[in-house]
């Protein structure tokens, strides 16, 4: 064929398009949309900046904060920083009862890797043996409970005694599975929920006596906190 012969403009694309497209088309515009709406936005945060030293006095019930009570606290932790945005960490000593370890971390905002972190996770990466969780509820008085988790930490030479409770938003969950589904919960409310750690410790083998004392020290705490610092603590229904 000669140069004469050949078209002198290519074949234009057909723009016609079929009624099944737009269907589809305006399915997926749909679903987006749907997504994009459910989308949380606002933010649950519950406790103000700093705010979480004020759940921490210096003095709760019989115990008293000592800066020198040769008690080991937990080193600061890389991760951590990442995952919170405020942490206290504070020991309290007694002349009637056992010396408490206070742990407290807030973070404004969860959801996918940045959420608490629960101890059963911090302990043995600090090199202790655990005993089986148990979940227990705590009564508080008015007919309210906080539902926490305790065991035994077993270290080289020390054993804790270990008491905590979570909070996402206004749940108390006491597994990593309940506290999955807090989160999700609140995002399909359109809210990106806030979390908390209260973590009490103390150093003891006895079990019973141990677990006393952390819980005698809770019920103190949450007295102490007035009914604000109640609900950062425990969340508008338990509070």
């Amino acid at each position: 064929m000669s140069m004469t012969d050949e078209p002198t403009h290519a074949t234009q694309p057909s723009l016609r398009v079929s009624r099944r497209d737009l269907l589809v088309g305006g399915a997926c515009l749909a679903v987006a949309g749907g997504t994009y709406a459910r989308m949380p936005r606002r933010r649950l945060a519950s406790i103000p900046k700093d705010g979480l030293e004020k759940l921490a006095p210096d003095h709760i019930a019989d115990w008293r904060y000592e800066t020198t009570s040769g008690i080991v606290l937990p080193p600061p932790d890389e991760l951590a920083r990442l995952l919170y945005d405020q942490q206290v960490s504070r020991a309290y000593v007694s002349d009637k009862y056992p010396p408490v370890m206070l742990v407290m971390a807030y973070g404004s905002s969860q959801g996918g890797m940045l959420q608490v972190h629960r101890p059963e996770i911090c302990y043995p990466a600090s090199g202790f043996r655990l005993s089986q969780t148990v979940t227990d509820t705590l009564p508080i008085g008015g007919g309210h409970g906080v539902a926490v988790r305790a065991f035994t930490a077993t270290g080289d030479t020390r054993t804790e005694q270990v008491m905590y409770w979570t909070r996402i938003a206004d749940a108390l969950p006491t597994s990593w599975t309940s506290q999955r589904i807090a989160i999700m919960e609140s995002n399909l409310r359109g809210a990106v929920p806030d979390g908390l750690l209260v973590r009490l410790s103390t150093v003891s083998d006895n079990i019973t006596t141990g677990r006393a004392t952390l819980a005698d020290f809770a019920r103190a705490m949450l007295a102490a906190a007035g009914p604000s610092g109640r609900r950062q603590l425990l969340g508008a229904s338990a509070a």
